[in-house]
């Protein structure tokens, strides 16, 4: 299946902010029972495990609701760990308006140099492309002390099925548009490896979750090898 990159319509400065919001909440639930959840809370404790580390800020980017990395903090804190979480997003509107959000471009982050343990981010990735991804991951290591983050979809004929087949469960046309675009944007594991890799510079971690799910850490200490 190759990757074709059509725009979303959440993307979309002209997405009705009412239509925008029901279709978050079409995130949300899907992000809770399909594995970004899990994901993120995996991707987490696996630093905390390399570094031992129990109390980390994070710096969620292109949040959204900030559902993903809030859930997982709670989950995380009946492990011991404490996560810090703030929140950016290039659309205003799309964050709650509570405490340490901000609208931000992901691509020039406006956070000093190590100013987060981590950034993160959840089904973001694929909105860009190659050379933007490239731009993302230097900005998020700057502005990170430990690593960043990425929390996104596997491409596949059979994950495009089961998008077709959930249609039902989301509340919003702009999700059903959305969700078939996503699958089709997204990456494989080795493409991501490949771009992010920097000519084997970078150490990079790749996992595969549930369902249809890639979690990867880019470290931003000097490498010790590649994990794909």
């Amino acid at each position: 299946m190759q990757r074709v990159s059509n725009p979303e319509i959440l993307d979309s400065n002209h997405c009705p902010p009412g239509e925008a919001q029901i279709s978050l909440r079409d995130l949300d639930r899907i992000n809770r029972w399909f594995g970004g959840v899990a994901t993120t809370r995996t991707l987490v404790e696996a630093v905390c495990a390399e570094t031992g580390a129990r109390d980390l800020s994070l710096l969620e980017v292109a949040a959204g609701r900030g559902e993903v990395p809030r859930v997982a903090a709670r989950q995380l804190a009946r492990r011991g760990i404490n996560l810090q979480i703030s929140l950016s997003d290039r659309v205003p509107a799309h964050l709650t308006q509570g405490d340490h959000e901000i609208a931000a471009d992901a691509l020039q982050l406006p956070f000093r140099d190590n100013a987060f343990d981590l950034v993160s981010c959840n089904l973001f990735a694929h909105h860009l492309e190659p050379p933007e991804l490239e731009r993302f991951t230097q900005e998020a290591l700057r502005v990170s002390r430990l690593a960043l983050l990425i929390n996104d979809l596997i491409r596949s004929s059979l994950h495009l099925a089961l998008v077709y087949a959930g249609f039902a469960l989301m509340k919003s046309p702009v999700s059903r548009h959305d969700g078939v675009v996503s699958v089709k944007r997204a990456y494989l594991p080795g493409e991501i490896a490949a771009m992010l890799s920097n000519d084997g510079s970078r150490r990079i971690e790749i996992s595969r979750h549930y369902l249809f799910r890639m979690g990867v850490i880019v470290w931003k200490n000097p490498p010790s090898g590649t994990t794909v």
